[in-house]
Formats: C-alpha cells, sequence, structure tokens
C-alpha cells in the first residue's frame, strides 16, 4: 500500500495491492498514466517506501530495511532503466557506465574494461566516445542498460522503457530487455506499449492503484478511447 497526502486530500498510489513475482521470469505490468505502475517499480527497487505492508525480494524484506541497509540492496541487487536515461551529458557513452563502479572502489582500468565489455554487450562498441547527444534515442537507452548491468543484477526494474523512442529503436530495446531475461535475470517492466506483453512471461494490470484481470483493463481502455 502507498498513499500520499496531498493538501487536504490522500491520493491512493497503490491500494491493497497483493502479488508474487517469481524469480527468472519477464513480467510487464501495463496501465494508464496515475494507475501506480511507477509507485510500484519505485518500491520493489527500494526507491520509495510503502505506507503499509511487506515488501520481499529473495527472502530480503525492503519494508525492515534502513537507508544503508537499501542502498547496499539497489547496489547488490537491482539494474534500473528510466524512459528519460537519465545519462550525464558531459560524459561520454564509456564514462556513463563506468561511472557507478567508482562507488563499488573498483580500479579505473577494471571500470573502463567491463564498461567495454557491456557496451559491447547491447552493440555500441564503436560508440564508446560518444556522448549522449551524439547518440540517437535508441542508442542511449542501450547506454542506459549497459550501466544497469555493471553490478550484475539479479533483477531488472524498468520504467516505461521504450516510451521516448521510436517504433524501431523501442522494438530493439524490447529484444534487449527479453535477452536479459533469457540470460537468466527476473525482469520487471512498466509500460504504456502493448508489444512488450509480447515477451512477458507474466503481466499484470493495473487500474487506480490496484490489479485488475486484462477483461477489465481492456474494458476500461476502451472506455476511455470512447470518451477522448
Amino acid at each position: 500500500m502507498k498513499h500520499y497526502q496531498m493538501g487536504g486530500s490522500i491520493v491512493r498510489a497503490l491500494d491493497g495491492l497483493d502479488l508474487d513475482i517469481d524469480a527468472h521470469t519477464f513480467t510487464v505490468v501495463m496501465g494508464p498514466s496515475g494507475s501506480g505502475k511507477s509507485t510500484l517499480l519505485y518500491l520493489l527497487g527500494g526507491l520509495d517506501r510503502a505506507t503499509a505492508g511487506e515488501i520481499s525480494i529473495d527472502g530480503a524484506r525492503l519494508d525492515e530495511m534502513d537507508e544503508n541497509a537499501l542502498a547496499l540492496f539497489r547496489r547488490r541487487t537491482v539494474g534500473f532503466v528510466f524512459q528519460s536515461f537519465n545519462l550525464i551529458p558531459s560524459m561520454s557513452a564509456l564514462e556513463n557506465v563506468a561511472f557507478p563502479m567508482q562507488f563499488a572502489g573498483i580500479t579505473s582500468v577494471q571500470r573502463n574494461h567491463q564498461a567495454r565489455n557491456l557496451l559491447g554487450q547491447v552493440g555500441l562498441s564503436d560508440r564508446t566516445d560518444h556522448r549522449p547527444t551524439e547518440l540517437s534515442g535508441g542508442q542511449q537507452q542501450r547506454v542506459a542498460i549497459a550501466r544497469a548491468l555493471v553490478n550484475n543484477p539479479s533483477l531488472i526494474l524498468a520504467d516505461e522503457p521504450t516510451g521516448n523512442l521510436d517504433t524501431s529503436s523501442g522494438a530493439a530495446v524490447m529484444q534487449l530487455l527479453s535477452d536479459l531475461h533469457n540470460s537468466g535475470r527476473t525482469v520487471l517492466v512498466v509500460t504504456h506499449d502493448p508489444r512488450m506483453t509480447r515477451f512477458a512471461t507474466h503481466k499484470i494490470y493495473l487500474l487506480d492503484g490496484r490489479s485488475v484481470s486484462e477483461t477489465e483493463y481492456q474494458s476500461a481502455a476502451l472506455e476511455s478511447a470512447q470518451v477522448s
């Protein structure tokens, strides 16, 4: 459960949500803006705290952790991919990927070696020295995915990873996330993009902070389209 106080009213971002997500699955969370998708992702990634309830990942209770423990959990377990890429404009692709490894005490030589390997895995070996402004949206997102892999996370959390991409670039990013799942990782994607469900082993549909059936979700989407 996650509630926010806004002025004199309470916003129920997530309301009584009860989910089990198996390891090594590719879960797609669908829902319109304001349905609670991103809130769910931030709670699972330890970026936000629930108002009430339990969050357990691989036996670890996130709701019982202090801030230091949550930071360690994120560094060891989770790779984040965001819609806006969140790359540092003044840094090259290589530097953007290598940067988070500084906090793990990895030497400069090791950081650069690993960053080159990861950029190679996402098909950007020839773009290591390019800054974000010199890359397409799809290339920037692949840099962001490479950066998310620096800690070899078992869990990949992606927030609208195709939201700022054209059709072709979006399809390439979807395939890359699917490949990460097939390599043994657990992947959870929150998205508006129905194409992503082609890769899913599990689907979750959210409306107004609660989980609903696909039928109810499709019915609400049809209603909304008719009103607009």
